[in-house]
């Protein structure tokens, strides 16, 4: 029979490439910049709303118009002239306009701005409170790719992200808790935010809760939970927890049946 330690020497490696595939999405993976109607709300520049005078509502309408139009002409493959319209909406401090403006940079899908420039547009867009930024500012910190590393700021920035809902930043963040990378190592709270999540639909997340409530890491064991989470994953074509799940399941019948 497998010990339990070595169940979880095998947990932590799945943790560890959860981890990877997830950085090596925010920085690879072809994804759209964001489009500007997911970024209606906290898009609008700084003040423009408060302020309440017809010349504030119609640079933020200025603004919506621009990001509509750099997303279409992007998706239309017209990188440099959707960038100008988002260096334009950027210079208003549309925080989205501003991420935008770094994930074409930093995917070196055009060679404007300056690095330091994209950099900067993204940590404004971060601080502003938009969570794609976020998220990649947390990656970059993680891998010191184009910035200093520190696994603690990385943690911080994907605990606002997972905060406001972004599964990828759950999963990161739950990694982090696992590993114990910027943050002392606690794997309840790692549980609570792979079921985080788990629940948006990650399969990744979902192996791992089945994993750990199979194993009793961080959570209370449950063996009937686990069977429902690795099928979860199962069905989303994890091959690894269709395996899992049919071994558990027998399990579970022979149980029944002694």
């Amino acid at each position: 029979m497998m010990q339990h330690g070595a169940r979880h020497s095998s947990l932590g490696s799945r943790a560890a490439r959860v981890f990877l595939m997830c950085a090596v999405g925010v920085f690879a993976s072809p994804v759209a910049p964001a489009a500007w109607a997911q970024a209606a709300g906290p898009a609008a520049p700084a003040g423009t709303a408060a302020a309440g005078s017809a010349g504030a509502v119609g640079a933020a309408t200025e603004v919506v118009r621009w990001n509509r139009e750099a997303f279409d002409l992007y998706e239309a493959g017209e990188t440099e002239r959707a960038l100008s319209l988002y260096m334009k909406a950027a210079a208003r401090g549309d925080p989205s306009a501003r991420y935008n403006v770094a994930v074409i940079r930093l995917r070196d899908e055009s060679r404007r701005p300056a690095i330091a420039t994209a950099i900067a547009h993204l940590r404004a867009s971060a601080q502003a409170g938009f969570a794609p930024a976020q998220l990649m500012l947390g990656a970059l910190l993680e891998s010191g790719r184009h910035v200093k590393a520190s696994q603690s700021e990385a943690t911080a920035w994907f605990a606002k992200a997972a905060e406001q809902g972004l599964v990828d930043a759950q999963l990161s963040l739950a990694t982090q808790y696992y590993l114990g990378r910027g943050v002392a190592q606690d794997y309840a709270a790692a549980a609570r935010w792979y079921l985080a999540a788990a629940e948006g639909g990650d399969v990744a997340a979902q192996y791992m809760v089945a994993s750990m409530l199979a194993t009793g890491l961080g959570v209370q064991r449950d063996l009937r939970e686990a069977l429902q989470w690795y099928t979860a994953a199962a069905r989303q074509g994890d091959i690894a927890a269709r395996e899992q799940a049919r071994a558990l399941a027998e399990r579970l019948a022979r149980e029944r049946e002694s």
